[in-house]
């Protein structure tokens, strides 16, 4: 081993699987124990979109084992590691408006007319806001909102992308 080696640890993403919808308490559990158990688990990582999964930076897998025991919700750890280019996606966060496109469905989620359905008429990438057109009125209503102010319920099965 030379003197450089010594210094480093080797770490491993490990994924566990647990009860859709308490990632975050998992998480949370296992944060603690790793507190009073002094266990050596680098990061924990709960990506918003990737339900049912949390990963674990940890030197082994028996040191997530040992995190995840007991622990309720958390169910096991998948066998083998991670490789840190498979998560990239959900650590880079991209803005809301580069996942938006013409006729996606989308439900707003702030101001006036939030919990309402709508589709996107047009997207307007460098103002960051989109036109919608309002699916739960009776007559045609077009809004121009910010990009902030929708999330994406269904993408159009149209792969066209209006720029403006």
């Amino acid at each position: 081993m030379s003197e450089e080696d010594k210094g480093t640890v080797v770490t491993g993403v490990f994924t566990v699987r647990t009860t859709a919808g308490q990632e975050k308490n998992v998480a949370n559990l296992v944060a603690a124990r790793i507190v009073t158990s002094k266990l050596p688990i680098a990061a924990i990582l709960v990506p918003e979109p990737l339900r049912g999964y949390l990963f674990i930076e940890a030197e082994g897998p028996h040191f997530v084992e040992e995190a995840i025991a007991g622990i309720r919700h958390a169910r096991s750890v998948v066998s083998g590691a991670v490789d840190i280019s498979e998560l990239e996606r959900y650590i880079i966060i991209k803005p809301v408006i580069e996942e938006l496109d013409v006729d996606d469905l989308v439900e707003i989620v702030s101001g006036p007319f939030k919990g309402m359905r709508a589709k996107i008429t047009r997207v307007e990438r460098t103002k960051e806001e989109v036109t919608l057109e309002l699916l739960e009125v009776t007559f045609t209503l077009p809004i121009t909102v910010h990009a902030d102010y929708v999330k994406i319920v269904e993408k159009s099965l149209n792969t066209e992308k209006s720029v403006t």
